[in-house]
């Protein structure tokens, strides 16, 4: 079988399968050789900011002379991304092995009368079937969807469980309050295992953290955003300082332009302070996160083109703070999916700030948004000029070719972002 036909087999399965609960999960390790065994694992969960946290946490690991697995999600241009060893994500190989590994352990079940594996819970054994054939001494699990039922819940015993931002998504599955999408969060939380989670504005979010992990007996830390302060953000990098004395006077520097990531930074960065508060080397880390590029994310994808992840009306809030204190001409290439809250998300951007012009365009995907409906929702909340270009990679020739001077943002969905990158040939 080719790493193609593999790539086919495991988008086919959607169609043909049903969502399993963390037994089916943990029988479908077991016939993997139960590969979780003998791995530190660190869980994180969270609406924005997960997969930022998961590099992080990767490069500062590393640091330490710490072998890593890490398991993200979604890719953005091939399959294999989502498998990282040592910050590279698995060749074409080692993901064919995997997969036939685990496809052999899917029959397996299906022998027994039980459901195929879903999706993400196929790439979820996958991955922990790489990390075990690397002898990864550390791997670094992110959530799917959710965490209560998400498939990487099946792991019961991690070393440290980590809750990033909370915000609206997902609503359909995870609850129509932020208290509701916080609850299935916090189902990551397990019997005396640490947690770190992100503080939110609403007292009653962070209450649902507090309660389940004094139910649990788990030490439990908050992160606010006043442990840290900004110190430059220009063009290219963030600097921040944090205020807790045991990180000292370390100025500590992110390859990214976007202030959130600075929330990210420190969240990882405590998370190592719990793993190796007695060993501190803080010049290590200073370096590692100074090198961490995280794909997709405020990423410079051409000069003065970013692409950013942005799908969700948290994560907009968050690109729109950002860059609305940046002196500049600002050009937004825009798209999303069906299931995303797009209307909200494009009226937040109008209203919130100062573009030159808004660019539309369709994503090549079933779930994918006309840009003729995107653009006419566009126009009903700005005079600002809307264009409408069915094609992303004519989309990004028209703004390429008119660009003069101006900054140009890509964001709306992942989907979008990884076809660009792909176009650019930056990948």
């Amino acid at each position: 079988m080719t790493y193609e036909q593999a790539e086919a087999y495991i988008n086919e399965i959607p169609r043909f399968t049903k969502k399993n609960d963390l037994t089916h999960t943990n029988r479908f390790l077991e016939k993997l050789g139960n590969p979780q065994q003998g791995r530190q694992i660190l869980h994180v969960a969270g609406t924005n900011g997960k997969g930022s946290v998961c590099i992080y946490l990767e490069h500062l690991l590393r640091s330490e002379g710490k072998s890593v697995g890490t398991f993200i999600s979604p890719h953005l241009i091939v399959m294999n991304e989502r498998i990282r060893i040592n910050g590279v994500m698995v060749s074409e190989e080692a993901f064919l092995a995997s997969f036939e590994r685990a496809q052999q352990a899917a029959a397996e079940l299906e022998q027994e009368g039980l459901a195929h594996p879903t999706f993400f819970e196929f790439l979820f054994g996958m991955a922990m079937k790489a990390f075990a054939g690397a002898g990864v001494e550390y791997v670094i699990l992110e959530t799917g969807l959710g965490g209560r039922l998400d498939a990487t819940n099946c792991i019961s015993n991690p070393q440290l469980t980590v809750i990033t931002t909370i915000g609206l998504d997902h609503t359909q599955y995870l609850g129509d309050t932020l208290e509701k999408i916080a609850a299935e969060k916090a189902g990551i939380i397990k019997p005396g295992v640490p947690v770190l989670y992100m503080e939110n504005p609403l007292q009653s979010v962070n209450r649902v953290f507090e309660e389940q992990a004094l139910k649990l007996h788990s030490p439990c830390r908050k992160i606010s955003k006043s442990a840290y302060e900004i110190c430059t953000n220009p063009n290219k990098f963030i600097a921040f300082s944090c205020t807790n004395a045991y990180y000292e006077d370390t100025t500590w520097t992110v390859p990214n332009i976007a202030d959130y990531q600075a929330d990210n930074a420190y969240m990882a960065l405590e998370a190592m302070r719990l793993l190796f508060g007695r060993d501190k080397h803080l010049d290590r880390w200073q370096k590692a996160l100074g090198e961490a590029v995280w794909e997709g994310r405020m990423e410079e994808a051409a000069p003065n083109v970013y692409v950013d992840g942005a799908h969700n009306r948290n994560a907009i809030e968050s690109f729109v703070d950002s860059v609305k204190i940046k002196k500049q001409d600002i050009v937004i290439l825009f798209s999303a999916v069906e299931d995303k809250d797009y209307e909200d998300m494009i009226a937040y951007l109008c209203r919130n700030l100062k573009v030159q012009e808004f660019v539309v365009t369709t994503i090549q995907d079933a779930r994918g948004t006309k840009a003729e409906l995107l653009g006419n929702i566009f126009r009903k909340y700005t005079e600002v000029p809307v264009r409408v270009i069915d094609s992303i990679e004519r989309a990004v020739d028209d703004v390429l070719e008119r660009q003069n001077g101006r900054t140009v943002y890509c964001l709306g969905s992942l989907y979008l972002v990884g076809t660009i990158k792909k176009y650019l040939g930056r990948y």
